[in-house]
């Protein structure tokens, strides 16, 4: 049995002031009327039906996604009390998967990407299904690059792309590399064997649990207890006991850099992790003037700007030129394009001077 695990803990801090701790990135409309985690579960139709969909989430967002996903039974949305990063996350997804399904194979996701081809997608996702049957395989997916980012990590394969042809299948990994500098990236393009890190993964949840083991004990051994209830006791004791327990830790450091069968899936179905309002504007529909706008926005000698009003609202732009203006109810955030990644900065400053209203 093929099983999804949606990670949908995170904030989006980047997407302030849409995203908010009440109702962060994964709940927003960022393109289309469903919502970024609505299009994660319908993408997979087809695939993987409803009732082997599982969403591990902030406990606070359990009501939300339960909500926002009326297809997936209720219990399926695993409640994190507290936020361990990818590594525990999947950690509590495999033991709970394998208490029900020893042969389980896992699809992990997060929950707010953007992919536009959503049949190459699923087709990209039964070829790293099949790779994972393999013993002891973990399988990731690979976006093949279109221009040097900066903003992603790489995976370098044993292979080139000049390799790939029409036959989808699953290659060696060489090694993983941080986000690069300009000139690294540039590199790794012209080398023609990295891919980007799309943060995807398919594998066995034994084969993901034996290499937690060896690699990350201190995780595995906080999860431990919760795999040797029974499939119908309370868990919550137990959860959270791990979670608490459980170091933070990346699923990347924690066993895809050292472990040995690592494979990956190259592909090319309009991938975004759109992690910030300038990946969006990219991504977006735009006027002549290069404008994306969104709401009651009118704009005067003004080109290549993201704008969104608030509903009941009018934004106007007058000469302005490669800004987002971003607009809510109780907030406006005005930046230009290149400077997108700081406003997570802007995020810790309101924290900071306890502006916790503004979050």
């Amino acid at each position: 049995m093929v099983y999804a695990v949606i990670m949908a803990g995170g904030v989006g801090s980047r997407f302030w002031p849409a995203s908010r701790r009440a109702h962060p990135k994964q709940f927003l409309r960022v393109f289309g009327e469903q919502t970024l985690i609505q299009q994660t579960v319908s993408r997979l139709d087809g695939l993987v039906p409803p009732d082997r969909c599982y969403v591990v989430t902030n406990e606070a967002y359990v009501d939300q996604t339960r909500e926002q996903l009326p297809q997936i039974p209720p219990q399926n949305v695993l409640a994190e009390p507290m936020s361990r990063n990818t590594a525990p996350c999947i950690n509590y997804a495999a033991v709970t998967l394998q208490r029900l399904d020893p042969d389980a194979v896992m699809v992990v996701l997060p929950a707010d990407h953007v992919i536009r081809d959503e049949e190459q997608f699923r087709d990209v996702l039964a070829v790293a299904i099949s790779a994972a049957d393999e013993p002891g395989a973990l399988v990731t997916i690979g976006i093949n690059p279109t221009h040097p980012a900066t903003g992603y990590g790489y995976i370098q394969f044993d292979g080139s792309r000049d390799e790939l042809g029409d036959h989808d299948r699953a290659f060696p990994v060489k090694t993983f590399a941080e986000k690069p500098d300009l000139e690294t990236a540039e590199r790794f393009l012209d080398s023609g064997d990295f891919l980007w890190n799309s943060g995807m993964f398919v594998w066995r949840a034994d084969t993901v649990l034996e290499n937690l083991q060896r690699f990350v004990p201190r995780t595995f051994d906080a999860f431990k207890p919760l795999g040797e209830l029974p499939p119908d006791a309370d868990t919550r004791d137990a959860v959270q006991r791990a979670f608490e327990t459980s170091p933070s830790i990346s699923i990347d450091y924690a066993i895809m850099e050292r472990a040995e069968s690592v494979y990956v899936v190259p592909s090319s179905f309009g991938w975004s992790d759109i992690g910030d309002w300038r990946a969006v504007y990219d991504l977006a529909d735009k006027d002549e003037m290069g404008n994306a706008l969104t709401g009651e926005v009118v704009v005067q000698n003004s080109s290549r700007c993201l704008v969104r009003s608030a509903e009941g609202r009018i934004v106007v732009l007058v000469g302005i030129h490669d800004t987002l203006v971003i607009q809510t109810d109780d907030a406006t955030l005005i930046c230009k394009r290149e400077h997108s990644q700081q406003v997570k900065t802007v995020v810790e400053y309101l924290g900071a001077h306890h502006l916790d209203g503004y979050l």
